[in-house]
């Protein structure tokens, strides 16, 4: 059984849960769901031009991880661009951090801080 993934430190949600090509109804496209956590790597290392070590200590994990965590965004939003699919921005072990400083390094145990959790959402069929 694989080790139970530590919960990350985000900023916020993101302002839109979905993002889809224009003029094809969401119905009828493949979805890819970028998790909450590969979201605010996205936004720290690309919007926010951030070196990967201090994005890392903002969201709480070792840079090691965060520079998996992005590679894996970067994918996703390279195979949604690429072939024409919706991106979905939910999920994952995330929990929002309060106020507009750094935050606190919250490893696996998010509840003692008190910081809000996020549970994941599950896509209704």
């Amino acid at each position: 059984m694989p080790r139970p993934r530590c919960w990350r430190s985000i900023a916020s949600e993101p302002p839109v849960s979905i993002f889809k090509p224009i003029g094809i109804p969401r119905t009828d496209l493949p979805e890819i769901q970028v998790t909450l956590d590969e979201y605010e790597a996205l936004r720290l290392a690309d919007l926010e031009g951030i070196y990967q070590t201090e994005a890392a200590e903002r969201m709480g994990v070792s840079r090691a991880t965060f520079g998996r965590i992005l590679q894996s965004a970067h994918r996703k939003v390279a195979e949604a661009l690429t072939r024409g699919h919706a991106l979905r921005m939910e999920g994952g072990p995330v929990t929002i951090r309060r106020g507009r400083g750094r935050g606190r390094r919250l490893g696996c145990c998010p509840h003692l801080n008190g910081a809000d959790r996020i549970e994941s959402r599950r896509k209704e069929t």
